[in-house]
């Protein structure tokens, strides 16, 4: 596991709560968490659990993945997934369902071109592709 990188993740919510338009203490108060104690993260001051950077993600509408990712607690190698589901998520123009349908969208491409997703990771069980149905007497 990597070092926990504080000060571009401070950097990195301060924006994401920017574009979000909140203030920093409406965004403390969505997550559940202390104004002083936000604002020492977002200076880079504090390093935050998995468990705080989960209730910022909720409340910024982003994905967890991609705060331990600047965080420095998910593997670099699974960034480029995880932009592509944060960009989803926090779209503001399409509902729930209409992301939840996108990722599915996204996870079949991904594993229609041999690239295993998050979600695949957990199963481990090889497609092997025979879907084709006994014939019956």
């Amino acid at each position: 596991m990597a070092s926990l990188n504080v000060g571009n993740l401070g950097e990195f919510l301060r924006e994401q709560r920017r574009t979000a338009q909140l203030s920093l203490r409406q965004l403390a108060d969505a997550a559940g968490v202390s104004n002083p104690y936000l604002s020492q993260i977002e200076r880079g001051l504090r390093k935050p659990s998995a468990e705080i950077l989960q209730q910022l993600a909720k409340a910024l509408r982003i994905s967890a993945e991609t705060l331990y990712v600047q965080a420095g607690i998910l593997d670099e190698r699974d960034r480029e997934e995880t932009e592509v589901r944060s960009v989803i998520l926090a779209d503001p123009s399409i509902n729930e369902r209409q992301k939840q349908v996108l990722l599915q969208i996204y996870e079949s491409f991904r594993k229609e071109n041999g690239l295993q997703t998050a979600s695949d990771d957990a199963s481990d069980t090889p497609d092997t592709g025979a879907d084709v149905a006994a014939p019956s007497n």
